[in-house]
Parts: structure tokens; C-alpha cells; sequence
């Protein structure tokens, strides 16, 4: 497993680069973890119809509206995933395994794909799949502008609110999440990670 850390990175600059990893994936095989976050914007999955009373950026995972700002710890996976339901299967348990060690009370639903405690989502997946390689992936909030984010519902969700690690009194820095998830998702997927 390959990690890349890009920093904070425009979005549209990212999805070029996680595009040119996906290619180079599918033609040679291996695994790349990108580790980023984006200044603040929306982005709305190529299959989202809905009007939002903000400024929106299509992009193409599924999915509906998703907030972005610093202070999120964003994990694209470019992975192998000929299986895309067991691939996606292994990214909830990486991070389920998080959650349940900081806040076992954090649980994954399945029909409404994030991380909530209670009523308040922490973490949203949106993935793709293309020549059995994946791209996107999870945006784990750590201690985000909550007000920015909480423009509109998470993914559009009626009664969900946006919550945080920070707000639900985690204080781990962003760099600390990244090498925590790093170690579950190289142990989950068996896969050791590269330097």
C-alpha cells in the first residue's frame, strides 16, 4: 500500500491526481492511500438531481451533498477492488475499529452510508469503481467549522446534523487520525505499507 500525502489540496487538482493514480493502478496493479483534505467547498455525486442553497461541485462518486474543509481528514482509496462489496466491507471495518477504541458509541448505517452518533453523522463514504480499481473514499471530520458544514444536512439528510471528533471530545490533531487509520487499514486489507 502506497500512501500519498498531498496536504491541503485543491479539490479539482485532486481528482486529476487520484484520476492518473487510478490508470496507473489499473495498468500495475498495487494499492495507493491518499491522505488530503480540500479548502472549503460542497461536492454532489454525478447521480445527485436535488437543488442546494449553496454552491455545488459535481464530481464523480455517488452520492449526495458533502461538505469539505480543513480540518477533515480525507482518505481516497485507490485500490484493487474486483469485488467491490467486500472492498467496501473492509473500509467500514478499518474504520469501525477506529471509532469503537475513541467512541464505541459511533456506528456505521448502512442505509444511509457514514458514521453517526445519534443523530449526528462524523464521517461520509462515496466510492467509484472503474476497471476494478476504486476511487474516493471517506471524509472523517476532526475538528471542522461546524457552521460551514452545517449549511446543509449531511448528504442531505433530514434530522442528521454534522458532528466532529473535536465536538464529541476527541482532541487527537488531524496528522495523529491519519497515522491511526493508516495502521487499521494496512492491518485490515493485510496490506503493508510501502516507504
Amino acid at each position: 500500500m502506497i500512501i500519498h500525502r498531498w496536504g491541503e489540496t485543491d479539490f479539482s487538482e485532486a481528482m486529476e491526481r487520484m484520476e492518473q493514480l487510478h490508470l496507473k493502478a489499473v495498468e500495475e496493479g498495487g494499492n495507493h492511500l491518499i491522505l488530503c483534505s480540500h479548502p472549503p467547498l460542497f461536492t454532489v455525486g454525478y447521480d445527485d438531481t436535488h437543488s442546494w442553497p449553496v454552491e455545488t461541485v459535481r464530481c464523480g462518486r455517488g452520492g449526495a451533498v458533502t461538505a469539505h474543509t480543513p480540518g477533515q481528514c480525507i482518505f481516497y482509496f485507490v485500490f484493487q477492488a474486483p469485488q467491490p462489496a467486500r472492498f467496501y466491507a473492509k473500509v467500514v471495518e478499518s474504520f469501525g475499529q477506529f471509532f469503537s477504541a475513541l467512541l464505541p458509541e459511533v456506528h456505521y448505517d448502512r442505509n444511509r452510508p457514514g458514521f453517526y452518533r445519534d443523530n449526528r453523522k462524523i464521517a461520509s463514504l462515496g466510492f467509484r469503481y472503474s476497471r476494478g480499481v476504486s476511487l474516493y473514499g471517506v471524509a472523517l471530520n476532526v475538528d471542522v467549522d461546524l457552521a460551514f458544514h452545517g449549511q446543509v444536512p449531511p448528504c442531505g439528510l433530514e434530522g442528521v446534523i454534522p458532528t466532529s471528533l473535536y465536538a464529541e471530545g476527541v482532541t487527537l490533531k488531524s496528522q495523529e487520525v491519519f497515522e491511526q487509520l493508516t495502521h487499521i487499514i494496512s492491518e485490515v486489507f493485510h496490506e503493508p505499507v510501502e516507504t
